[in-house]
């Protein structure tokens, strides 16, 4: 492999890593509102919050995912 494709694969490892962890920030976010809608009763919208976190850890699990099978593929066992 050559150190320009070896560069790219890297690039592309740390883009995955990149992306799960914005999702992870954006979760983190809505689990704060959702936690202050619950405490002003708010419960639709501390629901709908709580929903939208889970769709974003399910997205960085995707990436993580994608990371996993990535070095599954290129494992040497």
């Amino acid at each position: 492999m050559s150190q320009d494709e070896k560069a790219q694969r890297l690039e592309a490892a740390a883009q995955l890593y990149d992306e799960a962890a914005e999702q992870l920030e954006l979760a983190v976010a809505h689990c704060r509102t959702a936690a202050g809608h619950f405490r002003q009763g708010e419960v639709p919208r501390g629901a709908a919050h709580g929903l939208a976190a889970r769709g974003h850890l399910l997205e960085a699990e995707a990436r993580l995912d994608d990371q996993a099978r990535t070095h599954a593929k290129r494992s040497n066992a």
